[in-house]
């Protein structure tokens, strides 16, 4: 993904991916919501404002109320990127959450997805 264009990507058009990844693998958008609630500290009446506000990802991350420390312990490739190697922080956030998914969708336990 060019790095400029996901600044101005809204949150809420990528979200549908998100679950519909999770979904194909037998997985629930409530799982979605929750690794979004644990990397980023937002909750759902928070969650639900970002997709009416069509929030971009710069914002989404940015006001972020309590990004989880353990998210150093996210580690691995995903698009292609190693995601503790990538410089640009917004870049690392959104490969944080694109591997957390994936996690997800590849059956991984929430327990493991969530570094517990």
């Amino acid at each position: 993904m060019d790095d400029s264009r996901v600044y101005k990507m809204t949150f809420a058009s990528v979200y549908p991916h998100y679950i519909a990844k999770a979904e194909r693998k037998g997985r629930t958008k409530a799982e979605v919501d929750e690794i979004i609630y644990w990397l980023t500290g937002y909750d759902e009446r928070a969650l639900h404002r970002i997709l009416e506000d069509k929030t971009n990802f710069e914002a989404f991350f940015a006001e972020a109320p309590n990004m989880n420390p353990k998210v150093s312990e996210i580690k691995g490739v995903i698009c292609g990127y190693r995601v503790e190697e990538i410089e640009d922080p917004l870049m690392r956030n959104v490969r944080y959450l694109d591997k957390l998914v994936d996690e997800l969708a590849k059956g991984k336990a929430m327990e493991k997805i969530l570094r517990k």
